[in-house]
């Protein structure tokens, strides 16, 4: 029996269904073009880039992500040239601070400090004179939010930014920002990006419900969880090469270590859902980014390809609805809730990766 249940827009004809973001009014599409591989991290070509880019407005997305570290303002820089004109005015642009961008201490977090100057490199960088929507990119555990939301909401009110949001904040920080907003009459986070694929169901937990409580919309990340979902982790197959194990000087190796027992359950999993594709005649990563944004707490699910064919591989997953047979299928092989790996959680608290912080 085939998976799909219907067809909804016209993802590949320059239509897409839109949805509101969160309680804004304003109206995303439900694929948002991430552009982290633009640049040195992945796709070094400024002029292939850019013509990735038109070609997913072209087809109807008008929702573009960056951050000012991706390839150390490279893909801001990118994301500019592509929106350049008249282009500008159809996307909702958002980007991030928090990572550092240079040696200084002070050139990073969620102080007032630092992100008064990010906001002016992000917008010179992206050519623009405002960004739609600015987003932490990381919790600031030495930083009060009460800080933070300030600053933003200074920087709201002067036109420089529209709508601030979060990016991988725990359920408990998500509610702390929520109330220090509300009683200090400030500006308030209106979105929240997580990482979630059919591998890292860990956000229906609490972070899908508590944004949905607060209103919030949601833009997802890493729906392809981290490569593991692109149809080439098979059993009985050589593990494919991926430059995401050697990315930030090997930090992230040991996600695609197949000697690791997790990852090979990561592997059992991926194998069985690209069975449970190609039964239902679809792609994996159709499959994968369809069923992110079937959850009525995603808003859309960030896209991040490198090159023009994963671009249209992955544009096709708007038009797709997955049956409910398909859905309790891919229950049973991974279930609700879980991230077979604790670390595709996107971020771990510092009291909890560093010994020094719990132990006395």
């Amino acid at each position: 029996m085939s998976g799909v249940a219907g067809m909804v827009g016209e993802g590949n004809g320059g239509v897409m269904e839109m949805r509101t973001l969160g309680r804004t009014g304003v109206k995303v599409s439900p694929l948002c073009l991430g552009a982290m591989m633009f640049g040195e991290w992945g796709n070094a070509d400024h002029d292939d880039s850019v013509r990735i880019i038109h070609a997913a407005l072209d087809a109807g997305i008008n929702f573009v992500d960056t951050a000012d570290v991706y390839s150390a303002g490279e893909s801001e820089e990118i994301v500019g040239k592509a929106l350049a004109g008249a282009r500008r005015e159809n996307v909702v642009l958002a980007t991030k601070a928090f990572s550092p961008m240079g040696r200084d201490p002070n050139q990073r977090g969620g102080s007032r400090r630092w992100l008064v100057r990010a906001v002016e490199d992000s917008l010179r960088r992206l050519g623009t004179d405002h960004i739609d929507l600015y987003q932490i990119h990381r919790p600031s555990t030495d930083t009060d939010v009460e800080e933070t939301l300030d600053a933003l909401t200074d920087l709201q009110r002067a036109g420089k930014i529209l709508y601030f949001g979060s990016s991988t904040y725990l359920p408990s920080q998500i509610v702390q920002a929520q109330w220090a907003a509300e009683r200090r009459h400030s500006g308030r986070f209106v979105t929240e990006q997580p990482p979630y694929s059919m591998l890292a169901r860990g956000i229906e937990r609490e972070v899908l419900p508590v944004c949905q409580q607060y209103g919030m919309g949601t833009l997802v990340w890493s729906p392809l969880g981290g490569g593991w979902l692109s149809g080439k982790w098979r059993k009985g197959a050589d593990a494919p090469e991926t430059s995401r194990a050697t990315a930030f000087g090997g930090a992230m190796a040991s996600r695609y270590d197949l000697s690791d027992p997790v990852n090979q359950r990561k592997l059992d999993a991926a194998d069985a859902l690209a069975e449970l594709a190609e039964k239902n005649d679809m792609t994996l990563v159709q499959m994968a980014i369809a069923w992110t944004i079937r959850h009525p707490g995603v808003t859309s699910a960030i896209i991040g390809p490198r090159t023009m064919d994963q671009l249209t591989s992955q544009l096709p997953a708007a038009d797709l609805v997955l049956s409910d047979d398909v859905l309790d299928a891919i229950d049973e092989i991974v279930p609700p809730g879980t991230n077979i790996r604790a670390d595709d959680a996107g971020y771990v608290p510092p009291w909890i990766g560093n010994a020094a912080l719990r132990r006395r």
